[in-house]
């Protein structure tokens, strides 16, 4: 079952249980996949489905943020269930260890030996790593093992 099956059923069920936190987040994520296969003129498959809720996840990591140093606790609350839900469609995070592992295997695959290459790297790791791990840390660690 494709991760676009999966919200449509996730959807019915939050629709006949009456779930007033996951469906408007549900309804949302649906919102932006479309939006993404319109601009895109394209069917998106579960790896850009992947993208675009990883995308969505770290918006609202910054938007909780930003409530919370200014005090709004409700607000970073409301984001922070709305991380919870779309969380659930994301694969387990990796652990440091194995990030390091993949690091080690993309420069290994690419050959690279400086910080020119780490835009190669970077070619490689994404798409294996594409929701499993933040990749802001993932090129830090990269630019790291570099230098």
């Amino acid at each position: 079952m494709s991760l676009k099956d999966q919200l449509r059923d996730d959807m019915k069920r939050a629709m006949r249980e009456r779930d007033k936190a996951r469906l408007p987040v549900i309804r949302m994520l649906q919102a932006a996949i479309k939006q993404r296969e319109v601009d895109d003129q394209t069917e998106l498959d579960d790896t850009a489905v992947l993208a675009v809720i990883d995308k969505m996840v770290k918006q609202r990591r910054d938007a909780e943020a930003q409530y919370q140093a200014a005090g709004r606790t409700e607000l970073a609350a409301a984001e922070a269930a709305e991380i919870a839900v779309l969380q659930a469609y994301l694969p387990a995070q990796l652990t440091p260890a194995e990030i390091d592992q993949a690091i080690t295997a993309a420069i290994d695959e690419t050959g690279a030996s400086s910080m020119r290459d780490m835009g190669r790297v970077m070619g490689v790791l994404k798409p294996r790593l594409q929701g499993q791990a933040d990749m802001g840390e993932v090129s830090k660690r990269l630019k790291s093992r570099l230098q």
